[in-house]
């Protein structure tokens, strides 16, 4: 890990138990007065500690010092997923905030199973654990909308990944706000709403999988 990961890292103690003393205490086998960096994801503070007590079920922390530390990409990437089985995403999430995707809206298309519901809090969890390991200074920021035609109201300036001869590889100066659709691509009546001039596609003749799409289109987007 980069860091470790705290809601309430900045305090001027910690008390570490359950799943982060195991960590620190029983996996990496620190000691009294070892110093351990914090982040809460919050802020763009990086906290390091000092471990001053060491208990049989929790282990006490003293603030030393913090510094400002932004390990974000310097593109800003915002993808409009349409919702897929929700084990695609947990499965998949973690690539795209290594990527460095800032923001994952969740938008239920005509082809999206409409019983598939994301578990919010799961999804959190697994962007902390890929943070922690990557050493990013924040998550993805995510959101749901009901359909594409709310998704292009808010976001009328978005491009749309689909078949098209206008490239990604050409277009990825431009492009801020990428929908990418679910399993079995966009409905005609879907594809009749989209601008033209706004929609964009990878040089491939193979039908890609929603997961393979979001992450290929991220990678060319932002590195």
């Amino acid at each position: 890990m980069q860091y470790i990961y705290d809601k309430l890292a900045g305090s001027l103690t910690l008390e570490i138990k359950d799943e982060n003393y195991n960590y620190i205490i029983k996996a990496r086998r620190h000691k009294l007065d070892d110093y351990i960096s914090f982040r809460n994801l919050q802020d763009d503070f990086l906290y390091v500690y000092k471990i001053i007590e060491i208990n049989k079920k929790n282990t006490i922390l003293e603030l030393l010092n913090k510094e400002e530390k932004i390990v974000e990409n310097s593109t800003k990437l915002h993808i409009a997923w349409c919702v897929v089985d929700p084990k695609t995403i947990y499965e998949n999430i973690s690539s795209l905030n290594e990527l460095g995707v800032d923001r994952i809206s969740f938008v239920y298309s005509d082809f999206s199973q409409k019983n598939f519901k994301i578990n919010f809090e799961k999804l959190e969890k697994i962007l902390i654990n890929s943070s922690t390991q990557c050493g990013r200074s924040s998550i993805i920021k995510f959101d749901i909308f009901k359909n594409l035609n709310t998704f292009f109201k808010e976001f009328p300036n978005s491009y749309i990944l689909d078949f098209s001869n206008s490239l990604i590889d050409d277009k990825k100066g431009d492009i801020k706000t990428l929908v990418i659709g679910p399993e079995g691509g966009f409905s005609e009546k879907e594809r009749e709403s989209f601008d033209k001039n706004f929609v964009v596609g990878i040089k491939s003749n193979i039908i890609l999988r929603s997961e393979t799409a979001i992450i290929t289109a991220s990678s060319k987007i932002i590195l």
